[in-house]
């Protein structure tokens, strides 16, 4: 073969220095045994179900049926649409089949899903939110999915699922998949923070970078300043300061994975502070502010929901809310103090 053109890109092919999502959890795991074997299987589905949710959304103004609500109501009292309801089926019809996880929980669904022919050997349950940010997906916005992966304790399984309301330091995986220019998936075991990129012509999604840590202090504060008078005044009280500090910058997108992976990269504090309507917050404990506020602390961040860490918070039921602040570790220390002093 000759040499390729200057101007032309040379084509990947899956050599030994082109580490795959699979291949890297066995590496950070460093065995080989049938527990590290089902967590890398359980990655490689939460892939593949962030390959068809990411090629169906390439196409989404192209195909009827994908764009616009259903005119349906969900668990949470929102509008559900019908990406909503493609990407929750997507996540099911995975799993259904691979034998490893006996209950699929999603906020989109009032119980979780059992799968009894799995149980005898699948002890494993996905909480997952299958599309978040999805009002973005109409006017063609960043979306993400937002996973995480628990053990299973016990054998009531089918009814109450009672064993999975623990802290958050009882998951064993957790991350999220960015739909964005590239579809990018960010995972940590316990083991630190590490990105992959899908690459379309291969179909794998491929090592970007190992052990990404968060900056200690950002410039990006980011929340919706739309809820302002509906806040705590010490809430109020942060939000005045970094207005009156140079600088801050804004950042915003009501897309909770975008404005995650944003802060991840450059540092900075996401709040969802609970308002007079809701003094919880919107954000579910288990579903999101849980798998999200992991992967942050092993980035070296913080998460909070304003009193205590949040990863030490038990929920009460499946679909608890939370309020939620999470970033670089600085960042999210001043705005506890804001919220002690008030």
């Amino acid at each position: 073969m000759g040499n390729n053109p200057s101007n032309t890109i040379p084509e990947r092919s899956l050599n030994r220095d082109c580490i795959t999502l699979s291949r890297h959890v066995l590496q950070e795991l460093k065995s080989f045994s049938p527990d590290a074997q089902d967590l890398s299987s359980l990655m490689n589905r939460i892939a593949l179900a962030g390959k068809l949710i990411s090629r169906r959304l390439s196409r989404a103004g192209l195909l009827e049926g994908v764009l616009g609500f259903t005119g349906e109501v969900n668990v949470q009292g929102e509008s559900v649409k019908k990406l909503d309801i493609y990407a929750n089926q997507v996540f099911i019809s995975v799993f259904e089949q691979s034998g490893l996880v006996c209950r699929l929980a999603s906020e989109e669904m009032e119980k979780p899903y059992y799968i009894p022919e799995n149980c005898p050997i699948g002890r494993y349950t996905l909480v997952y939110d299958p599309i978040d940010g999805s009002s973005n997906v109409d006017i063609n916005l960043n979306v993400g999915s937002i996973f995480a992966v628990r053990r299973q304790q016990g054998d009531d399984l089918k009814e109450e699922a009672t064993d999975l309301l623990q802290d958050g330091y009882q998951q064993l995986a957790a991350g999220y998949i960015l739909y964005g220019p590239s579809t990018m998936l960010v995972y940590t075991i316990g083991t630190g923070v590490h990105s992959f990129i899908l690459d379309p012509s291969l179909g794998e999604f491929i090592l970007a970078q190992e052990n990404i840590q968060i900056p200690e202090h950002g410039p990006i504060y980011s929340v919706n300043e739309g809820n302002f008078w509906q806040w705590d005044e010490s809430i109020r009280e942060y939000v005045r300061y970094v207005h009156s500090v140079d600088g801050y910058v804004s950042r915003y997108s009501g897309a909770l994975v975008g404005d995650i992976h944003r802060i991840l990269m450059q540092g900075g504090v996401f709040l969802y502070p609970g308002t007079q309507k809701q003094p919880n917050g919107k954000l579910r404990l288990l579903y999101e502010s849980a798998p999200l506020g992991w992967l942050i602390e092993q980035a070296g961040g913080k998460v909070s929901n304003g009193r205590e860490n949040l990863l030490r918070v038990v929920p009460d039921h499946l679909h608890a809310r939370t309020p939620l602040i999470i970033g670089s570790k600085r960042d999210v220390e001043l705005v506890e103090s804001f919220i002690k002093k008030g």
